[in-house]
């Protein structure tokens, strides 16, 4: 199967964070081609995504977005894609927005009848058991949340509580499937899987440490890409930061770097910042 070309890619990716991101926030409203979206103070949802993609932003939907966020008491922020029109590039500069992250987007095709187990590296781990979570299980999804969010605490410290609220919600909404990872009866990890348009991504993976360098997430990846597949999705994606161990577990399973986006922020006197 030929490549997408990188732009491409990111029409579409773009465009799904867009949407789920805004599905997901209290409040969200459409600027520049994409939204901007507000859940509460140290959400994730706090962030601008999509812009630029189909022409031109103007001074007035940056100004927009600007108050949206700071009339909240938190800093603007946005993904930018490299792909965005020069516009919100000199924008965001002239209002003092600042590189606060890097996140490559890794990409990979399907094929339908694909054989995706094939492809790691040592085989299907001993003892793995990889389940659906049924939302309606609340012990389940107990065990679930406590495990997929475990690895995204800051420096070290605790996992943010909006994280995990936000993986809560997102285990019950329409296209998401979280797979529950277990070794011999005992929970290991977790990841999640978004399908939205033909469009599969892939997010939400933690291992415990206790269970790592297994082949764990390897396996995580592989069931989430079946069920990509046969739900019709023409390719899948994982957004990373660059050199992590996601990245390389993702290339050995045929992702590749499809592009670089970078996270950008405005921050100000009495603004608090997002994770």
């Amino acid at each position: 199967m030929p490549r997408l070309s990188p732009h491409a890619i990111a029409l579409q990716e773009e465009a799904r964070q867009g949407r789920i991101t805004a599905e997901l926030a209290a409040v969200a409203k459409p600027v520049g081609g994409g939204w901007m979206c507000f859940e509460r103070e140290g959400s994730w949802c706090n962030q601008a995504a999509g812009m630029g993609l189909d022409g031109p932003v103007s001074e007035e939907d940056l100004d927009r977005l600007v108050d949206f966020y700071v009339s909240r008491g938190v800093e603007p922020r946005l993904e930018l894609c490299p792909f965005a029109h020069a516009s919100l590039v000199r924008g965001l500069a002239a209002r003092g927005f600042v590189l606060r992250e890097f996140e490559n987007v890794l990409v990979r095709e399907l094929s339908a009848g694909e054989d995706l187990r094939a492809a790691l590296p040592h085989g299907w781990p001993a003892g793995l058991e990889l389940e659906l979570v049924d939302a309606s299980d609340t012990e389940r999804v107990d065990i679930f949340v406590e495990v997929a969010t475990s690895g995204f605490g800051v420096d070290g410290g605790p996992v943010h509580e909006t994280l995990v609220e936000v993986c809560r919600r997102l285990i019950s909404r329409p296209g998401i499937y979280s797979f529950l990872a277990l070794v011999d009866g005992e929970p290991a990890g977790g990841g999640q899987l978004g399908v939205d348009e033909g469009v599969a991504a892939l997010f939400g993976t933690s291992v415990l440490p206790a269970f790592r360098r297994r082949g764990v997430q390897a396996a995580l990846i592989a069931r989430r890409l079946e069920q990509a597949r046969d739900e019709g999705c023409n390719m899948a994606t994982i957004g990373s930061r660059p050199g992590i161990a996601t990245e390389r577990n993702s290339a050995r399973l045929g992702f590749y770097v499809a592009y670089t986006k970078v996270i950008m922020a405005m921050p100000g006197k009495g603004l608090s910042a997002s994770p």
